[in-house]
C-alpha cells in the first residue's frame, strides 16, 4: 500500500483535521507531563473499576462524539444550504452522512445512556458496585477502542461510505473497494462486544444486588428501564455481531453471504441489520423514558402516576420492538401479507408509548411543578416526541410509506424521535445527576439558555424537512438544482443547525464555568428528590453506602424524609471493595491494535494482536484477586468529611 492510499489526502479539511489531532495529542502529553499527572491518570482513571468513574468516562466520550458527529451534521447542512453547492463532492458527502449516523447512534447515544446507568443504577438499588466490576471496565475500554478505531478512518484509509445501515451490495468490496467498510465491520464488532458485556452485567446487578427490602416493584423507574434495556441488548446485539462478522468475511475473505450471486442474498443483511436496528432504537429511548419518569416525578413533587402500567408498557415495548423490523424496507419487495403484519405491529407499539405519555401528564396534574433545566427538557420532550410518533404512524402504513420512505420526511421523523427521545433525555439526566457526581449543580440560567436555543434550533432545523420530503426531496441527495424549489427550506434548516451548534457550545461553557465558579454543596439532596441515590453524600464516596439501606416502600428516601425514619439502621463495619486493575485498559489497547491491522489485512500484526488478547485472557484466568477491605475508621472519617457532621 502506498502512503497516499494509507493517509487520506487531497482534502483541505482532512489536512486541518490531521494537524488538529497532532496538536491536541501534543498538548495532552505536555500538559500531563508539566502538571505531573501521569500517575494520577493511571491510578484514578485508566485502571479504575469504580462504576461512577467508568460512567463519567462514558459520558465524556459521548460528549466528544456528540461534537464529532455534530460537525458531520453541520457539513451536510452547509452542503445542502444552497442549490448546486460545491463544498463537498459526492464521495465526501457519502462518507460524512455514514459516519454521522454511526457516531450519533453507537458512539454518542449508547455511551451516554450507559454512562448514566453506570453512575445511577447501583446507587438506586443500594449496591456498592456492579456485579462484575472488572468486566465493567473491560466493557468501557472495548467501546472506547471501537470508537477510536472508527474515528481514525477519516484520516487513515478513508471512512465508510455506504450509509450508516451499510446495505449490500453498496458496502460490498465491488462497490466499496477502500478499507472504509472494513473499519465499519471491525470497529462496531469491538464496541458491540463491550455493550453486550454491559447488558449481562446490569441484568445480574439489578436482579441480584438490590438492597434488603427492595423488591422488583419497589425499584425506581430508571432502574426498571435499564433492566428492560439490558435484556434487549442481550437479545439484539449478538445479531449485529454476527452480521458484522459475515460482512467482514465477505469483504476480506471472499465469502458470499450477501452477494447477488453464488447463493448469497443482499436482503439477508437488511433483515439482520434491522432485527438489531429497531430494538436499538428502544435501547437508546427506553432509558430516556426512565430519566423523564424520575425528573417529572421529582419536580412535580408527586409520586409517579401509574407505576405498574409504566413497567408493563416498557416490557410490551421491548417485545414489540423485535417484531417490527421489516417496516424499514417496505419498498424492497415484500408481499402485502408481510407488509400488513409489520404495519399492524408498528402501529401497536404506539399504544404502550402513549400510555407512558399520559402517565407523565397525569403525574404533573395538580403537581407543584418546578421549572428547572432537567424539567424543561422533560417537558419539551412530550410534544416534540409526539410529532415524531404521529409521523411514525404515517410511515407505518405500508402503502403510504412507498411515497414517504426515501424522502427527507423520513429523516425528519427519526430526528423528531431520537433527538427529543434520547438527546433531551440524556441532557436532562446529566443536569439532574450532575451534583451527585461532583458536589455542585450546573448553572441553571446558562442551562435554561442552552435549552431554549437547542429546542428552538432543533425545530427550525428539522421541521422544514417534513415539507421538503412531501415536496419530493429524496434523502442522501448531496446536491440539487435551483429549479426544484428546495433551496429556501434547506437554507432555513441549515440556519437552524448553526443554532444547534451554538446551543451545545453554551452547554459546554456551562460545564466549564460551573467547575470553576459554582458553589459547592455538602447537601446530598439538592433537588429534594425521592430515590435512594440522593440519600448518599455528594460527591458519592468510593463505597457508595457506609451502611446498607433497608427499603420498606417505593420512593423509600422520600418517605423516610417525610416520616423522619432513617433508612440506615445497622452499625458501621469494614467494607469489601474490588481492586483496581490495568488489565482492562491494556486489553482495550490490544483490541484496537488487532482491529487496525485487520482493517488493512496485515495478517502478521493481526495475529500478534489476537495472541495478545488470548494471553490477557489466560493471565486473568490464573489471577487470584480477592479485593480489599476499607477499615471502619476510614469509613467513619469519610462520612464525617463528606456529610459535614458527626456520625
Amino acid at each position: 500500500m502506498k502512503w497516499d492510499e494509507f493517509f487520506v489526502t487531497g482534502e483541505p479539511m482532512i489536512y486541518g483535521a490531521m494537524v488538529s489531532i497532532v496538536l491536541v495529542s501534543i498538548a495532552i502529553v505536555v500538559g500531563l507531563t508539566y502538571f505531573k499527572k501521569w500517575g494520577y491518570l493511571w491510578r484514578e482513571w485508566l485502571t479504575t473499576v469504580d462504576h461512577k468513574k467508568i460512567g463519567i468516562m462514558y459520558i465524556i466520550s459521548a460528549l466528544i462524539m456528540l461534537f464529532r458527529g455534530g460537525v458531520d451534521g453541520l457539513l451536510m447542512r452547509a452542503q445542502l444550504a444552497v442549490p448546486e453547492n460545491g463544498l463537498l463532492d459526492s464521495q465526501h458527502y457519502n462518507e460524512i452522512f455514514t459516519t454521522h449516523g454511526v457516531i450519533m447512534i453507537l458512539f454518542m447515544a449508547m455511551p451516554f445512556i450507559i454512562g448514566l446507568m453506570n453512575v445511577v443504577v447501583p446507587l438506586q438499588i443500594g449496591a456498592r458496585d456492579v456485579a462484575f466490576p472488572r468486566l465493567n471496565a473491560v466493557s468501557f475500554w472495548l467501546f472506547f477502542a471501537g470508537a477510536m478505531l472508527f474515528n481514525i478512518s477519516f484520516v487513515i484509509g478513508g471512512s465508510p461510505d455506504a450509509g450508516w445501515t451499510a446495505y449490500f451490495p453498496l458496502s460490498s468490496i465491488e462497490f466499496s473497494p477502500t478499507v472504509g467498510n472494513n473499519y465499519y465491520s471491525i470497529a462496531l464488532q469491538i464496541a458491540g462486544l463491550g455493550t453486550l458485556m454491559t447488558g449481562v452485567n446490569f441484568i445480574v446487578t439489578i436482579l441480584k444486588m438490590r438492597a434488603p427490602g427492595m423488591t422488583l416493584m419497589r425499584m425506581p423507574m430508571f432502574t426498571w428501564s435499564i433492566l428492560v434495556t439490558s435484556v434487549i441488548i442481550v437479545f439484539a446485539f449478538p445479531v449485529l455481531t454476527i452480521a458484522l462478522l459475515l460482512m467482514m468475511l465477505d469483504r476480506q475473505f471472499g465469502s458470499q453471504f450477501f452477494t447477488m450471486a453464488n447463493g448469497g442474498m443482499d436482503m439477508l443483511w437488511a433483515n439482520l441489520f434491522w432485527v438489531w436496528g429497531h430494538p436499538e432504537v428502544y435501547i437508546v429511548i427506553l432509558p430516556a423514558f426512565g430519566i423523564f419518569s424520575e425528573v417529572i416525578s421529582t419536580f412535580s413533587r408527586k409520586n409517579l402516576y401509574g407505576y405498574k402500567s409504566m413497567v408493563f408498557s416498557m416490557v410490551i415495548i421491548s417485545i414489540l420492538s423485535f417484531v417490527v423490523w421489516a417496516h424499514h424496507f417496505y419498498t424492497m419487495g415484500h408481499g402485502a401479507m408481510v407488509n400488513g403484519f409489520f404495519s399492524v405491529t408498528t402501529m401497536a407499539i404506539a399504544i404502550p408509548t402513549g400510555i407512558k405519555i399520559f402517565n407523565w401528564l397525569f403525574t404533573m396534574q395538580k403537581g407543584r411543578i418546578e421549572f428547572t433545566t432537567p424539567m424543561l427538557y422533560a417537558l419539551a420532550f412530550i410534544p416534540i416526541f409526539t410529532i415524531g410518533g404521529v409521523t411514525g404512524v404515517m410511515l407505518a402504513m405500508a402503502s403510504a410509506d412507498y411515497q414517504y420512505h426515501n424522502t427527507m420526511f423520513l429523516v425528519a421523523h427519526f430526528h423528531y424521535t431520537l433527538i427529543p427521545g434520547t438527546v433531551f433525555g440524556v441532557l436532562s439526566g446529566m443536569y439532574y445527576w450532575f451534583p451527585k457526581l461532583f458536589g455542585f449543580r450546573l448553572n441553571d440560567k446558562q442551562g435554561k439558555l442552552a435549552f431554549w436555543v437547542i429546542m428552538t434550533s432543533f425545530n427550525v432545523t428539522f421541521l422544514p424537512l417534513f415539507f421538503l420530503g412531501l415536496n419530493g426531496m429524496t434523502r442522501r441527495m448531496y446536491t440539487y438544482s435551483a429549479e426544484t424549489g428546495f433551496g429556501p427550506l434547506n437554507l432555513l434548516a441549515s440556519i437552524g443547525s448553526v443554532g444547534l451548534a451554538v446551543g451545545f457550545a453554551i452547554l459546554v461553557y456551562n460545564i466549564y464555568w460551573s467547575f470553576r465558579y459554582a458553589p459547592r454543596e455538602n447537601n446530598g439532596d439538592p433537588w429534594n428528590a425521592r430515590t435512594l441515590e440522593w440519600s448518599t453524600p455528594s460527591p458519592v464516596p468510593h463505597y457508595n453506602f457506609a451502611k446498607m439501606p433497608n427499603i420498606e416502600n417505593r420512593d423509600a428516601f422520600w418517605f423516610a424524609k417525610k416520616s423522619g425514619k432513617s433508612l440506615y439502621t445497622e452499625e458501621y463495619s469494614d467494607i469489601h471493595m474490588p481492586n483496581n486493575s490495568g488489565q482492562p485498559f491494556i486489553l482495550g489497547a490490544i483490541f484496537m491494535f488487532f482491529g487496525f491491522f485487520m482493517v488493512f489485512n496485515w495478517w502478521v500484526g493481526a495475529v500478534i494482536g489476537a495472541l495478545g488478547i488470548f494471553i490477557m485472557m489466560i493471565v486473568r484466568s490464573f489471577e487470584r484477586d480477592h479485593g480489599h477491605y476499607i477499615p471502619v475508621k476510614e469509613v467513619v472519617a469519610t462520612e464525617q468529611r463528606l456529610r459535614g457532621e458527626q456520625v
